[in-house]
Parts: structure tokens; sequence; C-alpha cells
């Protein structure tokens, strides 16, 4: 029988946010991070679970994949498998993966149809070539990308550095698949004993990160130093960055920054460097958002484009994205909605698509809900386990938009799962928890019961697209939560429990065409409270990924405390067993375990 489709795997591997993309001729037919499986956050290691789960989803098996595209920001892949094969490197091949790895047909594969590329380049493809754009320009910007001496795309002369410079800044123009790099900015190796740690390097992203790690100790809570920057005071720390002729400069730290928050030491919320920590926050967030405007100018000035694109991990700065998309004088911006590392998978995926096998353009990626879709009869399963259904009633809604708006006006906060997930760190929607925000204490009411996070972080709002302009500042659309956006002064006390400390919002922008189930349930609360906004924060834990399956969700469901969960046309709520069974799972088990191993041996799972 002849072949029906041409399939392109991409790959993000070893390192954090390890995922998968599998293009069905041309169009992203699924995507995955590891840790929607694995349940470890920006989980790394080997990546056999994401190519299975796009693969099962499709119902292929490896040997149907035309070309299998990776990349790893340490080593090219090849060099990167080579050394895992005689040297013990557990935060990039922990030992219960060594096995699984070296019987895998992909690893330390030769064979013609496998290809590795590096970083810049991956996130520059992620970006453009699935935008909706003929032709524009990129900028990719992150912590650290790819040696000099492994990048694979042609750049300036003028842009020399050692080989052992790692890429931090990267900038493009496309036409139609062509991309040509314009400019990059490369960080030199950090000297002293912590050199191999990026945020040491003197960079955009690693100086970010930088910061993280002295506030949080932790160089991935970059979100949370964006939600503390603004109860900051201006200009109490001098400048961490400058920038002089479009050349960036990271200074040497003053002694005046000598209070890291470190581990372990106590509460961080009553720590006394509470103040400092705010105003450094304040600081880097201001100096990160004047150097990303002027690039933006940059570059809108020297190629005269209309249309910006952006990836990388800074990308998913959206007061910055704000003051780009309302200041540097771009038509329209397009940001990737997966544009950390986990969206690698969908550049080396078009990197092969249009590079290797000279296909054309034809997907425009206008939603991020690319995973696989669960079956009723996999949420009849979850629901099935003895010890899950002595402490829920569920019954299926004829109309559960309606239905689920009228307990959202009652300020009861809804687990909402609806088909396939969302790729990337954003919850958009189909994995969401869902409430209220025309009351200030509902923020208070979701970290308590389920979020346990600071109290300063902000809850982002679900908006219809067709009244964004009306509650929200700027004409610039955001349907990935990427564009933080001011909050009408007069809509500011009819939806307090969203408006940030500065009156801004990070507004999700929603239309029936990419999500009639959200917008339909958008819908019927505005029709009940004459407010078309919703609280919409990811469906998951403090340190826990956001929920992928029906199982994940019933666990997050019993162990918080969610009032109702909603799964397809299917509303659960809680029954006074639950008070007495909880506590004794809580003790004596763990909830996710005897759900998902019992759904699995009724056979809850399946394409």
């Amino acid at each position: 029988m002849p072949k029906q489709h041409t399939y392109v795997l991409g790959l993000n591997t070893y390192d954090h946010d390890v995922s998968a993309c599998l293009l069905r001729d041309g169009a992203i037919a699924f995507a995955i991070s590891k840790e929607r499986i694995t349940r470890e956050k920006h989980a790394s290691g080997f990546y056999k679970e994401v190519i299975d789960y796009c693969l099962e989803a499709e119902g292929i098996t490896l040997d149907a994949v035309d070309l299998v595209v990776s990349n790893s920001y340490i080593l090219p892949v090849p060099e990167m498998e080579e050394r895992l094969v005689h040297q013990d490197m557990p935060g990039f091949l922990p030992l219960a993966e060594r096995e699984q790895a070296t019987r895998h047909p992909l690893f330390r594969s030769t064979s013609e149809k496998v290809v590795s590329i590096s970083h810049h380049l991956a996130h520059a493809y992620s970006a453009f070539a699935v935008s909706p754009f003929k032709d524009g320009v990129v900028m990719v910007v992150d912590g650290v990308g790819n040696y000099r001496s492994d990048v694979m795309e042609p750049y300036p002369s003028a842009d020399a550095a050692t080989p052992l410079a790692r890429e931090s800044e990267s900038y493009y123009r496309f036409d139609d698949t062509r991309l040509d790099c314009l400019k990059k900015v490369w960080m030199e190796p950090a000297r002293g004993l912590l050199s191999d740690e990026f945020y040491n390097m003197p960079g955009l992203g690693a100086l970010y990160s930088r910061i993280s790690t002295y506030v949080f100790g932790d160089w991935n809570k970059c979100g949370e130093l964006m939600g503390l920057a603004p109860y900051g005071r201006r200009e109490q720390v001098g400048h961490l960055l400058e920038m002089t002729d479009g050349k960036l400069h990271v200074p040497f730290w003053t002694p005046d920054n000598r209070q890291p928050y470190v581990l372990d030491s106590g509460s961080w919320e009553k720590n006394p460097a509470m103040r400092h920590w705010e105003d450094i926050a304040w600081r880097v967030q201001d100096d990160t958002e004047n150097v990303l405007l002027a690039r933006a100018r940059w570059l809108r000035e020297t190629t005269g484009a209309k249309n910006l694109c952006i990836a990388g991990g800074i990308a998913l700065n959206c007061v910055a994205n704000g003051r780009i998309a309302r200041e540097a004088g771009f038509e329209n911006i397009w940001i990737q909605p997966a544009a950390g590392d986990d969206g690698i998978a969908i550049g080396c995926a078009y990197y092969g698509w249009l590079e290797i096998l000279k296909q054309r353009r034809s997907f425009v990626m206008d939603h991020a809900y690319v995973g696989r879709p669960y079956r009723d009869a996999e949420v009849a399963a979850a629901l099935r386990n003895f010890l899950v259904r002595i402490q829920i009633e569920a019954h299926r809604s004829d109309n559960i938009c309606r239905d689920t708006a009228r307990l959202l006006a009652d300020q009861r906060v809804i687990g909402w799962f609806q088909g396939p997930s969302e790729f990337g760190p954003r919850a958009l929607g189909n994995r969401s928890l869902i409430a209220d925000p025309r009351r200030a204490a509902m923020k208070d009411i979701l970290n308590s019961r389920v979020k346990h996070r600071q109290a300063f972080r902000p809850f982002a709002p679900i908006v219809l697209a067709e009244r964004m302009k009306e509650i929200f500042e700027g004409d610039e659309d955001s349907p990935f939560m990427l564009i933080a956006k001011p909050v009408r002064p007069e809509w500011r006390d009819k939806i307090p429990a969203i408006v940030h400390v500065d009156g801004s919002a990070r507004v999700q922008s929603v239309r029936e065409a990419t999500n009639p189930m959200l917008y339909r349930l958008l819908k019927e609360f505005e029709a009940l409270t004459g407010v078309p906004v919703l609280i919409n924060t990811s469906f998951n834990v403090k340190g826990e990924p956001i929920v992928e399956t029906p199982q994940d969700a019933v666990s997050c469901f019993l162990t918080t405390g969610i009032d109702n969960l909603v799964l397809h046309d299917t509303l659960v709520s809680k029954t006074w067993m639950h008070k007495v069974v909880a506590p004794v799972m809580t003790t004596f088990g763990d909830v996710a375990t005897i759900v998902a191993s019992t759904t699995s041996q009724q056979g809850g799972r399946g394409g």
C-alpha cells in the first residue's frame, strides 16, 4: 500500500523540557513535553516517552517517520550521545533511563534520516515557520544556546567570538521559507568554580536567571521574578545591564548584592532581604525591557519589516512583550506559545520540513491544543476506581458550559479538562483552573486551596476576543497569554482578582474558532454576570506540571480544595465521604498512583 503521509519528528533532548513534535504533511499533528507524562517538572533525560506519545496518538511506528531532527543546547546530539556512553551524567541521562536509551533505535543513530541542528536556529524556525506572516524578522533571546563552534547558520563576520562562546541573542530576517541571520550576540565563558553555570555568564537571559537564583534559589523561577518586579522601588539598585551603540555590557556585581536567598534558611516570605529582592527584581525587569525594546526598534529600523516573531525563554516575559508590541513600531507581533526550550521540538521539525525536505509553508499555529485527545471512555475509567467513586458524585450535563458558569458565579473553583492539552508552559483553557474574577478574595482562595504559591503572584484572565479592547488597553492580540496589558481603570474594580499591583494583567483572548468550549463558557458567564472575563490558571499545584490525563485531573481534584471538576461534559463534585477517605489516602498511599494503576488495569488508556 502506498505511503499516505510524510512525517517529520522534532526533538528537544537531554536537558530541561525534553519534548517532541510530530508533523504530518507539514502540519503539527501532536506535540508534548516529557514533564506532562512523567509528572516531573522541566523533565530532562531520554526522549522515549515523548516519541511514543506522538507515535501512538498518530497510530504509526517509528518506521513511518521520514525524518528526525533534534537539538541539545549542550552539545550536538551525536556528540552528546557519544559522551553519555562512557560518562555518568545523571542530570542528562539518569540511571533508570540508560538501558532504555541503549536499546532505542535513535540513540547514536547513524541513519541519514536523523539530523541534529543548533539551538537558536531551532528557536527561529519554531517562530517564523508557523507564524501567520509571509515575511518579517525574528528575535531569539534565551539563557544560553549552543557553542559558537557548533552553530550551523551563517552570521555576520563582525559578530566575532571565541569557539567556546555561547549563543545569547540571535536576530533574523525571513521571507517565506528563507531565513538569514542578521546579528549574533555571544556570551564568553565565565571565570571561576561555577563557570559551567550559564547564569554567571554575561548575557541578557543569563542575567535574568542569575537574579532568579539570587532571589528564589532557582534559576528557573523567571516567571515569579517578573511577578515580583512591580513591588520594587524604582532606581534603588544600580543598572545590571548597559547598552552603548548596540553593544551589551553586563557589569560585575557590587558588594551591595550580598543578600542571596539560601535554601532551607527559613521562610522566604518573612526573609529580611525581601525589600532588597523586590528592588533588584524591578531593576532587572526594567533593564531587560529596555534592552529588548532597543533591539526590536533596531530590527524594525534596519529592515523596514512590519512583522516580528519572538522565541526563546525571554519571550515568556509577557511584560516585556507588551512593551515591544506597543512601543517598537511593528504592525504585527507573533510569539511562539511554546517559546521556551519545549518549543525547540517544533523548530527542529520545521527545519526538517522546510530546509531538508524543501517543502512549502502551509500551516499556521493559531492554537496550542496539540496533545492527544482522550476518549469519554478514558474519562469514565478515571472515575471508576472504588476509592475515587466513593468520594465523588458525577453526572453528565446536557449543557456543561451553562452549568459550569452557574457554579463559577457562585464562587466555586473549577478544574476544567477539555480536548487535547496545550503545548507550552501556559494553561490556555483545556487544562485550567477557572474562577470568578469579580472578588479580590478569589486570588487568596485559589492560593490557599489549590496553588499554594507566593501571595504576590498574579492570576491571569481569559476574555472574549471581541471584548478585549473594551477591558484591556492595546490593540495587539494575545491568544497565548504572552502579552501583559493595562486593565482599563473603569474595569479594575469589576475584576479585581486578575489585576496585578501595577494595574496590568497577562491576558488570553479567546475565539470561538480555536476553542469553542471555552468561548461558550465565557459567553454563559457573561450572560449571568455581565462580565466576559474569567480567572484562568494552570490545572496543577505548586511544583507539579500541568495535568495531562483524566487520571491526573482526578488526582489533583481529590488532593486539593478544587470545588468541582469538569471532564468533557461530566460534572464531578465531592461527597461527604471525601473528608473521611482523603486523609487516609494521603497518609497511606499516593492518590495519583492508586488512580492511575487501577485505571490502567481497567483498560482506561488508549488511542
